[in-house]
């Protein structure tokens, strides 16, 4: 069930977080598919957004700075929305472990100001809420369903869980339309590649185009990947479907692959490089999840979604934009 333009063209759409890695490529699909697009973010330099993110664009969106902690900001900026993609939040476990109570404000009190702001003043808005794999901890079986019991093994992870519990609660209660999709490892365009604040992969790729080493802790630890065009195709599609509404989705990769192998691949892709393999250091050793990869069936079979974006694919990708603009993102 591909994104249908008629759905929409025309349609207000508010981005949280929509200067950052999965906001900014969503916003360019919105503007392709004829929505009005509103981008709210924060840019606060820990977070990852961007403004050269939204190049080419910028002209087709609007831009509000401001910060989802904002409980009257929020307020105004809701009105008149058909939908909401609530893709803003604090993502560095060791963030979230070193300052609990910011990852506190953002990820989980801020839900709700957003939540009760919908209740009020848009009740008829459809939510899109980005969660994360981080909230199932460590697998007890895999490939991991949304069935799992969750067991969040930091902050930031328990604090996901519990925006997300928030937005399928005022569904239940409210009727609001809300759903969830459990994003694993995305990658691509537009990611935080300064530190590992977003993704390890980011470190490794600006590493690599740099002409510098990168470090792999460990190795043997197993990953899936998706590419953000297949996230944004997937955050598209629920939006449409009434049938996503209450619903919680995994998404995943089109492989698994160990991070070993993962790095061997990039080097491979970037026709040259280096890794070293080093031991997990202590701190990032005590919340790492080990192995995970997703069952994605249930989004499947219910819309039709599946990653169509190969890894080796999304690497060389994404490799090319940060050759060429990887001076922005420093």
């Amino acid at each position: 069930m591909a994104p249908r333009e008629e759905v929409f063209k025309g349609k207000k759409v508010l981005v949280t977080g929509g200067l950052g890695f999965i906001g900014s490529n969503l916003a360019a699909r919105l503007v392709a598919l004829g929505a009005e697009v509103f981008l709210v973010d924060s840019l606060i330099p820990e977070y990852g957004g961007n403004l050269f993110n939204i190049t080419g664009i910028e002209q087709k969106v609007r831009v509000n700075i401001s910060d989802v902690r904002d409980e009257h900001s929020m307020r105004y900026l809701i009105q008149g929305q058909n939908y909401l993609f609530n893709l803003a939040g604090q993502t560095s476990h060791i963030d979230s472990m070193q300052d609990p109570y910011t990852d506190l404000e953002i990820n989980s009190k801020a839900q709700l100001y957003i939540l009760e702001s919908c209740r009020k003043y848009n009740p008829k808005i459809k939510i899109i809420f980005a969660s994360t794999r981080q909230i199932y901890g460590r697998p007890e079986y895999l490939p991991v369903d949304e069935k799992h019991p969750l067991r969040p093994v930091d902050v930031n992870g328990i604090n996901k869980m519990a925006g997300e519990c928030y937005a399928l609660l005022y569904h239940q209660v409210y009727g609001i339309r809300a759903c969830a999709l459990r994003l694993t490892n995305t990658y691509g365009p537009h990611m935080r590649v300064k530190d590992a604040r977003q993704t390890f992969l980011g470190v490794w790729i600006r590493l690599l185009v740099e002409n510098k080493p990168f470090e792999v802790w460990d190795g043997d630890q197993l990953r899936d990947f998706t590419y953000v065009d297949d996230a944004v195709e997937a955050l598209l599609m629920v939006a449409q479907s009434g049938k996503a509404d209450g619903q919680i989705f995994n998404l995943g990769g089109d492989s698994v692959i160990s991070l070993k192998d993962l790095a061997d691949l990039l080097i491979k892709v970037n026709g040259g490089g280096r890794r070293l393999i080093r031991s997990f250091p202590p701190d990032r050793k005590r919340i790492d999840i080990g192995d995970y990869y997703a069952d994605f069936s249930r989004i499947r079979s219910l819309l039709g979604w599946e990653p169509k974006i190969r890894l080796r694919e999304g690497l060389l990708k994404t490799l090319t934009f940060y050759r060429k603009n990887l001076k922005h993102y420093l």
